[in-house]
C-alpha cells in the first residue's frame, strides 16, 4: 500500500489542500489557466492586483526577456475592485478552490477601501496586501521599502478585515526581516517574499532601455538564490508563516523554499512557460515526500541542516 502523505498547510486560520499557490500578476484570476488545468488541484489562487479605481498600467513596451529570467513594468493594470466582483469574484464562487486577493493602493485610505469591499464578499479567503511593486510611482513599493510605512499600512487594513491576512514584501531593502517584524507587529498573518527584483535591460542597437519606464520588476530562475536567502532570513525574524516565492520552476526548488522556512510557495514566472506548473509541482511535492517516508508535507518547513 502507497504511503498517504498530508499535503495540508495553514496560512493563519486559512487551511490550504497543499502548499502551492499562485504568484499574483502572473496568473489572472485563473480564467484563462482553466483551459489546462483543474485549478482545484492548487492550494490556493492569489489574484492580480485589485485597486480601488481602473488603473491602466504603464506605457508599452513594459516585458523584457532577460537571461533566466524577464523584466516587467506592467504597472497593476486591473478594472478596479467592482469589475473584480462582478465577473472575475462571480466566476471564481463556480471553483472549490481558496481565493486569495491581491489589494494595492496609490494611498494607505484606497488600500483600506478595497480591503472594506472584499470583507463581504464570501468568496474572498483572504487578502494579500500589495506593498512591494516597483512598477508604480505612487504606494506599492513605497510602502513596503519602510517600516513605518510598512506598519501603517498592515494596521489600517488589519482595522477593517477579519479574513486572514497575508503582506507581500519588497527584496528591495537593506532588511527585509524588519519589515516583516513590523507587518507581523501590526496584525500580519502571514507574509509573502519575494516580490520582483528592480532591474533595468538596455537595447544596444538602439542604445534605449527595453522598458519604456526603463526600469522594472526582475522575476524567474534568476532571482531565486536572493529569494531563498531572504525567505531564510523572514523565517528566523517572525513566528507567521511564510509564502516563499522567486523562480520557482520545479519540485526541487519549491523544496527549497520550504526548508528555508517557507511554510507554502508561489509560482509565478513559471506560468508563462508552462500553463500547467502549479499542478505539476503540486503532485511533485506530494512524490518527494512520499519517496522520503515523510507524513506531513509541513516537515519540510525549516527543515535545512546547518
Amino acid at each position: 500500500m502507497s504511503q498517504t502523505v498530508d499535503m495540508r498547510v495553514r496560512l493563519g486560520s486559512l487551511e490550504l489542500r497543499n502548499p502551492v499557490l499562485t504568484a499574483s500578476g502572473t496568473f489572472a484570476s485563473g480564467r484563462e489557466y482553466a483551459d489546462f488545468m483543474q485549478l482545484e488541484c492548487l492550494g490556493a489562487i492569489v489574484t492580480k492586483g485589485v485597486s480601488l479605481h481602473p488603473w491602466t498600467g504603464n506605457a508599452s513596451p513594459r516585458i523584457a526577456e532577460t537571461a533566466s529570467g524577464m523584466l516587467n513594468s506592467i504597472g497593476l493594470q486591473n478594472p478596479g475592485v467592482e469589475a473584480f466582483c462582478a465577473n472575475d469574484l462571480v466566476w471564481l464562487a463556480t471553483r472549490d478552490v481558496p481565493v486569495i486577493v491581491n489589494v494595492s493602493g496609490h494611498s494607505v485610505a484606497e488600500y483600506v477601501a478595497v480591503a472594506e469591499r472584499l470583507e463581504s464578499e464570501s468568496t474572498v479567503s483572504a487578502l494579500e496586501v500589495n506593498i512591494s511593486c516597483p512598477n508604480v510611482d505612487e504606494g506599492g513599493m513605497a510602502f513596503g521599502t519602510s517600516c513605518p510605512a510598512a506598519a501603517e499600512v498592515t494596521r489600517a487594513v488589519r482595522a477593517v478585515t477579519r479574513k486572514p491576512l497575508m503582506v507581500k514584501l519588497s527584496p528591495n531593502v537593506t532588511d527585509i526581516a524588519e519589515i516583516a517584524r513590523a507587518v507581523e507587529a501590526e496584525g500580519a498573518d502571514a507574509v509573502s517574499l519575494i516580490n520582483t527584483l528592480l532591474g533595468m535591460a538596455i537595447d544596444t542597437d538602439t542604445f534605449r532601455p527595453k522598458l519604456a519606464r526603463a526600469v522594472g520588476g526582475l522575476s524567474g530562475p534568476a532571482i531565486k538564490p536572493v529569494a531563498v536567502r531572504m525567505v531564510w532570513q523572514v523565517a528566523s525574524a517572525v513566528a507567521i508563516p511564510i509564502v516563499g516565492m522567486g523562480g520557482i520552476m520545479s519540485v526541487e526548488d519549491a523544496v527549497e523554499f520550504m526548508l528555508a522556512g517557507a511554510t507554502a510557495v508561489a509560482v509565478g514566472t513559471a506560468n508563462f512557460v508552462d500553463p500547467t506548473v502549479t499542478r505539476r509541482i503540486a503532485e511533485g511535492l506530494e512524490t518527494f515526500c512520499r519517496g522520503r517516508g515523510i507524513d506531513r508535507v509541513a516537515e519540510l518547513t525549516g527543515a535545512v541542516k546547518l
